[in-house]
């Protein structure tokens, strides 16, 4: 796999069913238009898929509870409000799409209401006189123009979005198929104020009432807990249904109005907790309910990204992450914390569910494995059946092999990894690749990163050290106040591990990273730096002081998992070593980083320098915390091909 070939990763987004009816939005990296291309597909039962639309950039597919409309997101057909992901509906049997919304920062992913007719979604409405609108003096003014922002809370941005306090989100619903049969977009109204923001919306099963998440006491604090809350389908006073102990997520309804939901418990830690399952039946104008938790705490971590928990007769369907995998486990309705162990095996293999939907014994998953990016296989009432070849183009630029790797920390810990060799017999030189998170999981799937790196003659090695997901809660509060002790163990034990192998060169081994990868990197290379020839240090936290203060997650991240300690700071912070540092060193960021902001990298860059280091700062423009997952193809494939050239150079 070459830099280039990113355009051959195509992945389907998470499924709409209904009957047989099977869509998904494909999405691929476009080189010539700089972009995402996304479009919708139909998938047959029989093997074969064809085009529903073409986008450029269709997503987020809903099929309506009685078969007959489509609706979706559509962006990209021009300039403004027309740029942005709008809100179209079309007949299921075929026909042209009609747009509803022309909303100017874009709408939400779709909620059909039970009656087939009404959707439900958020969207973020901008302040008179920015991004691009008229203020009070009917002026459009340019960003730089705008009027100065008057910030009175720590939660005033985040990341991949940007400012939130001035463009609010909103809830609003809209009787879609009488806007599509008068062929006009519908007047919109919210039903939500601005003071707080709704998720995640979903309907009463009678229709009267959307149910969502919002922060604690209608958002008037910081605060990463969410509630369950409620409003009337035609608007009025919300209602808090359950109080979360911590952050919740994705609710749905089942069986005799039973509320499920993903939550996390803040108790103990509110960084790598554990996400599991909960169920509560709401009272709605009687005040909050107390919720179960029907999973175990220490066992079983809910993969919410892949969808929400799908109730059926007697079980609740939900993903969950496991020593690199994604499987679909049923826990029982009446369940209260169970193991994973007591958890039915619907779907698991050395693979990842990304996503899954449901109708009625089918179920329809992506599944991603170390020779695709994504597939959409059908489950359930059947046996297993992969409908579609996604990752042909990929695999035909030539996939290197992928080895399971497990050894003991000092300690007698065990560690869990992969070792990705190269074409030859060696002795390859190696990368040991550190994953962000560091509460985030690698994965059995494809990992471009590493297909790259491994084509061009690397060996890769890459684990999941504690800290990481998937191998238990323990695991993840592992370096709880401790960052740079065991899971810097548990990267060298992996990489010794690999270096038994008389076809990898010991004498020549480069360190890398992004995110908390890059923490790592810059860890290892001013305690350890002897083992390595050079590092590669990408969107790194580097100083814990000034992260508390300057990354949209700060405030809260770093008291979590270093403590407020201003000594304790500086102890673990890479920057404290940087005179340490001796062998060359790769400062790489993104301009518009608001994670681990740019400051993170600069400070380190100039304390390289000014100590003499052989450093180099790369600098992407544009580009947020995200850059190497989903940021400019081209600046994409540029990074690419600036990490071969370091690695050239210096292994």
């Amino acid at each position: 796999m070459r830099p280039a070939d990113i355009e051959s990763l195509v992945v389907p987004g998470r499924p709409a069913l209904r009957g047989d009816l099977l869509l998904t939005a494909v999405q691929n990296p476009d080189l010539k238009t700089n972009a995402a291309h996304s479009a919708l597909r139909r998938v047959s039962f029989d093997g074969g898929e064809a085009a529903w639309t073409h986008g450029p950039r269709d997503s987020a597919p809903s099929i309506s509870p009685d078969g007959r409309w489509v609706a979706f997101l559509r962006a990209g057909e021009g300039e403004g409000a027309d740029g942005r992901p709008q809100l179209h509906l079309m007949p299921a049997d075929g026909g042209d799409a009609r747009r509803l919304t022309s909303l100017h920062l874009g709408a939400g992913e779709p909620v059909w209401a039970p009656d087939s007719r009404r959707v439900a979604f958020v969207a973020r409405v901008p302040e008179a006189g920015r991004y691009g609108t008229e203020d009070a003096d009917g002026e459009t003014p340019e960003p730089a123009a705008e009027a100065p922002r008057r910030i009175t809370r720590m939660d005033y941005r985040i990341d991949d979005i940007g400012f939130l306090r001035d463009r609010v989100q909103r809830l609003f619903a809209v009787d879609a198929v009488a806007a599509f049969e008068a062929g006009d977009e519908p007047a919109l109204e919210p039903l939500t104020s601005g003071e707080f923001e709704p998720a995640q919306p979903v309907w009463t099963p009678d229709g009267s009432r959307i149910v969502f998440t919002a922060a604690p006491d209608w958002d008037a604090a910081e605060s990463d807990v969410r509630d369950i809350c409620a409003i009337s389908a035609e608007g009025g006073e919300p209602e808090v249904l359950v109080r979360g102990e911590g952050y919740s997520e994705r609710p749905v309804f089942g069986p005799g109005g039973t509320l499920f939901y993903f939550g996390q418990s803040f108790e103990d830690h509110r960084e790598a907790a554990a996400t599991g399952l909960y169920a509560a039946t709401p009272a709605f104008g009687a005040g909050p309910v107390e919720a179960r938790r029907l999973t175990d705490i220490e066992t079983v971590d809910c993969e919410a990204s892949a969808g929400p928990p799908v109730p059926r007769d007697g079980d609740v369907l939900v993903a969950v992450r496991n020593r690199g995998a994604v499987e679909l486990r049923a826990v029982p309705l009446d369940a209260v914390d169970a193991p994973l162990a007591d958890l039915t095996v619907v779907y698991a293999d050395r693979s990842v569910v990304r996503s899954f939907t449901v109708d009625g014994p089918v179920i329809a998953a992506v599944v991603a494995t170390l020779e695709t990016s994504g597939d959409l296989v059908v489950l359930g009432a059947v046996a297993p059946r992969v409908l579609t070849d996604y990752s042909k183009p990929l695999r035909d630029k030539g996939l290197r092999p992928v080895l399971e790797l497990e050894t003991t920390a000092p300690d007698g810990y065990p560690v869990h990894g992969w070792l990705v060799l190269p074409e030859g017999e060696g002795p390859h030189p190696v990368l040991r690749v550190v994953h962000g998170g560091p509460f985030a999981q690698q994965d059995w799937a494809v990992f471009d990163e590493a297909q790259v790196f491994a084509s061009a003659g690397y060996a890769v090695v890459l684990g999941n050290p504690r800290g990481s997901a998937g191998y238990g809660q323990q695991h993840g509060h592992a370096i709880t106040h401790a960052f740079g002790t065991v899971d810097a163990d548990d990267v060298l034990a992996l990489l010794d591990k690999a270096l038994e192998r008389p076809d990898l060169d010991a004498s020549r081994v480069g360190i890398m990273g992004g995110s908390y990868g890059g923490f790592m990197t810059s860890w290892l290379a001013s305690h350890h730096g002897e083992r390595f020839r050079a590092a590669w240090s990408e969107r790194a936290v580097n100083a814990w002081d000034s992260m508390a203060g300057s990354s949209d997650i700060g405030y809260t991240f770093v008291d979590s998992y270093i403590g407020a300690d201003p000594e304790v700071q500086r102890d673990r912070s890479p920057l404290s070593y940087a005179d340490k540092i001796r062998i060359p060193f790769a400062v790489v960021h993104s301009e518009e980083d608001w994670r681990c902001p740019l400051e993170q990298a600069q400070r380190m860059f100039v304390a390289l320098r000014r100590a003499g280091a052989d450093a180099e700062f790369l600098l992407f423009p544009g580009e947020g915390h995200e850059l190497s997952r989903s940021g400019r193809p081209r600046h994409r494939v540029q990074r690419f091909e600036a990490i071969l050239e370091w690695w050239a150079r210096h292994l």
